[in-house]
């Protein structure tokens, strides 16, 4: 992708900058951020000549302003937290679906190319039709994954009504360099890389034999420039297509660091999923394929990059 004009929400945050300084030396790119969860220091130049950064938000601003003249528009800026979702379900609304909403009619009206939409594995709550397909139900657990879901609506309604074109991403377990461990919605393993990295138990919640299917955030990346270059609407599934499960993947973070820590085994924590897996055929239709024996060099990457920062 070269010489487009390319809007980014939520362009500061662990997935969003990764995809801004991706492709901001091709493009012309404005991220609009309100900074509750990003960063602007996750941007390799925010003075970059290429860079248009606008810190505000899209609940309350002029969306026509920002979607005038845009080709791509990335969505990433939301509520990702799961507990604060259900702390505040009214404000979730707000945040994920009302404002998506009046992004897409913008994106309508001003003729945008394509909306490229980060949406979740938590759409499919407990569904045990491993692996899982892009056509299972939705079973949202929390307002977050019922906003995710609710916005995949909009998004075909808007195609169907408008003509304007989308993917929706459902992310699976994402990792790697720039991730928040002390997010709400951290993965596990940031977590167990800086509990390590400090001398302290890294923390299992249940039993640990719970099954995740991880994926980079480089693939991410791939996979939101795929979807907009691509010619296809509809929601695809991004993650390796392979579980592994929460023990197993603290005994390679162990492993690699040289650690000889226990983890400390702590209750279940409600409504948290027992088993993720997802069917990931359909990422052919947007021309990608993710190579998922990296996992073990990603996950160095990854633990390199926290080193720098404890």
């Amino acid at each position: 992708m070269k010489n487009k004009n390319i809007l980014i929400t939520g362009g500061a945050g662990f997935i969003g900058s990764h995809i801004a300084n991706e492709l901001m030396e091709s493009n012309n790119i404005t991220i609009i951020d309100n900074l509750s969860t990003g960063n602007i220091k996750n941007l390799k130049s925010k003075d970059h000549d290429n860079l248009n950064f606008i810190e505000g938000d899209i609940c309350n601003f002029n969306l026509d302003d920002l979607t005038c003249d845009i080709d791509y528009i990335f969505h990433l800026a939301a509520m990702a937290s799961v507990p604060l979702s259900i702390e505040r379900p009214e404000e979730c609304n707000e945040i994920n679906l009302n404002a998506t909403v009046k992004l897409l009619k913008s994106a309508a009206d001003n003729d945008v190319e394509k909306i490229v939409f980060s949406s979740s594995s938590a759409v499919y709550g407990e569904n045990r039709n491993m692996p899982l397909k892009e056509t299972e139900p939705p079973m949202p657990k929390s307002p977050y994954a019922s906003s995710k879901a609710s916005c995949e609506l909009y998004l075909k309604s808007f195609y169907e009504s408008y003509g304007l074109k989308y993917t929706a991403l459902r992310y699976f377990n994402v990792f790697g360099p720039k991730q928040d461990k002390n997010s709400q919605y951290s993965s596990v393993i940031p977590n167990f890389i800086s509990a390590l990295l400090e001398g302290k138990q890294a923390e299992i919640y249940g039993d640990g034999e719970q099954t995740r299917d991880f994926v980079y955030v480089g693939d991410i990346v791939k996979a939101n420039i795929a979807a907009s270059e691509a010619d296809y609407n509809g929601i695809i599934n991004v993650a390796s297509g392979k579980k592994l499960s929460v023990n197993r993947l603290y005994e390679i973070v162990k492993d690699t660091l040289g650690s000889d820590l226990e983890p400390k085994y702590l209750p279940e924590r409600p409504r948290d999923i027992k088993h993720s897996l997802a069917d990931i055929s359909n990422m052919e239709k947007i021309n990608l394929k993710i190579d998922s024996d990296n996992f073990e060099s990603q996950l160095i990457e990854t633990i390199n990059w926290f080193k720098t920062i404890l």
